[in-house]
């Protein structure tokens, strides 16, 4: 393949191996009855598919991108996509839930593909397409979703989960080729060649590890249990031990001095809310359409059919990017942030007060892939503009760490609100369900009506000769 033809082909290629983030988080959610109920564990236990996977990504994505920073971005993208193919494959193939689970932990890398693809971007695209190509990146995993859950749910409903497992494999197979094909080969001259901050990785998935732990089983173990407490009390020691070390590092994992930057700021705190509140509308969602209709608030659908909820997720997610494109050169950054906030919170609000019949489900699925195409577009590109090349990868894997913590907490907020209001069939009660998408909702609301009035202070604060909001595109 020539040069030319190599650089106008290397974003879809991006796009695809971040796809595989997608694809293999799909496999969660839906499945979780489906394994408890063929690896003949309970639906509790089952639910470690979901937190191994969540443990690991949380661990490897600060990793991943702190190296994708340096010279090796091909090799670096090449292995993380083998060790999740792997991964789809041992747990295709398990023969227990011990081995499934194993698979599933490898799976985990893909929450760090993400930041590697949008390092490769940075480097090698045009300038002037560079801060586009991550915004469609970052928003590439939410597009995604709204096409792995229905995939998931035809072959699950077809087949069995393995099939399911299969196809991921097959997935990864052909990423593995693309990139292969595409991306620059060899090391990247133009990168630092710094020594890697191995203190700071153990300490920050220590600290990670300890706190989404105790977010992840605090329902299981209880709030007030002594292993929820020393859990979280493990994580504040750690990451205290943490940002201290890494002040005083002169190359550290994260530069956390960059995080003071103001638009850093404000994409790192939006993406925890936002995180948060995405996770509890999108899993309510998805549990209201494939409970019973006795339950007075389930659309009973099959798996089959269940997958098929989140696909306006995906066209409102891609609908948004390419709407942000065709406005670049007219909305600031910092301007889509509230936009989409304000969205999310109209969706969620929706969710709230209308979601029994299916259209209500389906109409929320898309105004939130419109405000989270809108938001997920603004976050990278906000951060890309404030830091330096070297530091991007890092700063970038930093704010998907904080969405992921954001969804951690989104789960045990709505796990916690459930388990409070059972049912005797063992189904949440359509006051569970009421009261875990209200408190996604006002969430959405709290930080659109946060970012609202930072948009604000900032306007009236801005001079006649002071710097204009720079533009996506």
């Amino acid at each position: 393949m020539t040069e030319p033809a190599a650089r106008s082909s290397l974003v879809p290629a991006l796009i695809y191996a971040a796809l595989s983030t997608a694809i293999v988080s799909s496999l969660g959610m839906l499945l979780v009855p489906t394994i408890s109920r063929e690896m003949h564990v309970s639906v509790g236990t089952a639910q470690w598919m979901l937190t191994v996977n969540l443990l690991v990504g949380a661990l490897a994505t600060p990793v991943m991108g702190r190296l994708s920073d340096g010279p090796h971005k091909k090799r670096l993208l090449l292995s993380a996509l083998w060790l999740i193919l792997a991964g789809s494959v041992i747990a295709a193939a398990a023969p227990n839930f011990t081995v499934f689970l194993a698979g599933r932990a490898l799976q985990g890398l893909t929450y760090g593909i993400v930041p590697v693809t949008i390092a490769l971007a940075r480097r090698y695209v045009a300038a002037g397409k560079v801060r586009f190509s991550i915004s469609s990146l970052s928003v590439t995993v939410a597009t995604g979703v709204g096409v792995g859950y229905p995939l998931t749910g035809i072959i699950a409903g077809f087949f069995d989960f393995r099939f399911a497992f299969w196809f991921a494999a097959l997935f990864v197979v052909t990423a593995i080729i693309v990139v292969f094909r595409v991306v620059p080969a060899g090391p990247d001259e133009q990168a630092p060649r710094v020594p890697f901050d191995y203190t700071g990785a153990g300490l920050l998935g220590l600290g990670l590890g300890a706190l989404l732990l105790g977010v992840s089983e605090g329902p299981n173990w209880g709030w007030s249990s002594p292993w929820t407490i020393g859990a979280f009390l493990v994580a504040a020691a750690v990451f205290t031990a943490w940002v201290r070390a890494e002040l005083r590092t002169r190359y550290p994992l994260v530069n956390l001095r960059v995080l003071r930057n103001g638009d850093v700021l404000l994409a790192n705190s939006t993406a925890i809310g936002l995180g948060a509140a995405m996770y509890i509308c999108l899993s309510i969602s998805s549990l209201v359409a494939q409970a019973p209709a006795a339950t007075g608030y389930g659309i009973a659908l099959p798996v089959f059919w269940a997958g098929f909820v989140m696909f306006p997720l995906s066209v409102g997610s891609f609908s948004a990017n390419r709407l942000v494109r065709r406005l670049s050169h007219r909305i600031p950054l910092a301007t889509l942030l509230p936009i989409g906030a304000g969205m999310m919170a109209a969706a969620g609000m929706l969710l709230w007060l209308a979601h029994t019949q299916l259209w209500e489900i389906l109409t929320g699925m898309l105004v939130f892939g419109l405000g989270m195409g809108a938001s997920y577009a603004a976050m990278p590109a906000l951060i890309a503009r404030s830091v330096a090349a070297e530091e991007l990868g890092s700063s970038v894997s930093f704010n998907q760490v904080l969405r992921t913590v954001g969804s951690s907490f989104g789960t045990a907020v709505a796990g916690a609100v459930l388990a409070a209001d059972m049912a005797p069939d063992l189904h949440p009660t359509g006051a569970g369900i009421s009261t875990t998408l209200a408190i996604g909702a006002l969430l959405c609301a709290a930080v659109f009506i946060a970012l609202l009035i930072h948009t604000l202070t900032a306007r009236s604060r801005r001079t006649t000769g002071g710097r204009p909001g720079a533009l996506v595109g």
